[in-house]
C-alpha cells in the first residue's frame, strides 16, 4: 500500500477526484494518509468527511520546516492538488521524484509566480492561444519547472472566456492527476 500526503490551499476538487480513484480501485494499492493545508479552506472538510487526518500549518517561512516535521515517516508520494504555497528548496531536495503538482496550463507556458488559478486563465486568454490544457509535473526548487509526468491539450474555442476555459481544464485535470499518480506511484 502506498501512502499519499495532499496539499490542499482551496476547495479540494482534485482532492476529491483522487479519493474517488482511490475508492473505485482507479488508483490501486493507495490511501491519503494526511491532508495539509497552509489556509482554512474546504479542502480540510472534504478530508474529513472522509475519516482522512488534517493539518493546517499557516502559510509562511516556516511552512515548509513545519511541514517535514509532521510528514508519516512512511510517505511514498506528496501530491500538490491546489496547493498555493512554495516548498523551500530544501524540502524539494529531501524527496526527490516524490513531490508532483497539476497546473491548469501547458507548461512551460503560463508558469512560475503568480500562475495559478484565473490568473493562468487570464494569461491564456490576453495571449490569444490556440490551445490550452492542463499539466502534471514533479515539483523542483523552481516553480512550475519540474519535468512533466503528463500533459493534455484541446483547442480554445471562438469566444472562449473565464468561466468556460476554467471548466475545460477541471475536466482535464481530472483526468490526467490519477493517471499522473499511477504512473509516479508505479516508479516508487
Amino acid at each position: 500500500m502506498k501512502n499519499i500526503v495532499v496539499l490542499v490551499s482551496g476547495g479540494g476538487t482534485n482532492l476529491q477526484r483522487i479519493i474517488e480513484c482511490i475508492d473505485n480501485g482507479e488508483i490501486p494499492n493507495a490511501n491519503i494518509s494526511l491532508v495539509v493545508a497552509d489556509r482554512d479552506c474546504f479542502g480540510l472538510e472534504r478530508a474529513k468527511n472522509h475519516g482522512i487526518p488534517t493539518q493546517l500549518i499557516p502559510r509562511g517561512k516556516s511552512f515548509s520546516s513545519e511541514l517535514k516535521q509532521i510528514l508519516p515517516a512512511n510517505t511514498d508520494l506528496i501530491v500538490l492538488a491546489g496547493f498555493l504555497s512554495i516548498l523551500n528548496k530544501e524540502f524539494c531536495e529531501s524527496f526527490p521524484g516524490k513531490i508532483i503538482n497539476i497546473h491548469p496550463s501547458l507548461l512551460p507556458k503560463f508558469g512560475g509566480k503568480g500562475m495559478w488559478g484565473h490568473h493562468v486563465h487570464e494569461a491564456v486568454l490576453a495571449s490569444n492561444e490556440k490551445e490550452s490544457g492542463a499539466t502534471v509535473h514533479y515539483v523542483t526548487s523552481g516553480i512550475d519547472e519540474g519535468e512533466i509526468i503528463l500533459q493534455k491539450s484541446f483547442k480554445i474555442s471562438d469566444g472562449e472566456n473565464l468561466e468556460t476555459l476554467s471548466e475545460k481544464i477541471h475536466t482535464i485535470e481530472y483526468e490526467i492527476f490519477p493517471k499522473a499518480i499511477n504512473l509516479v506511484l508505479s516508479k516508487i
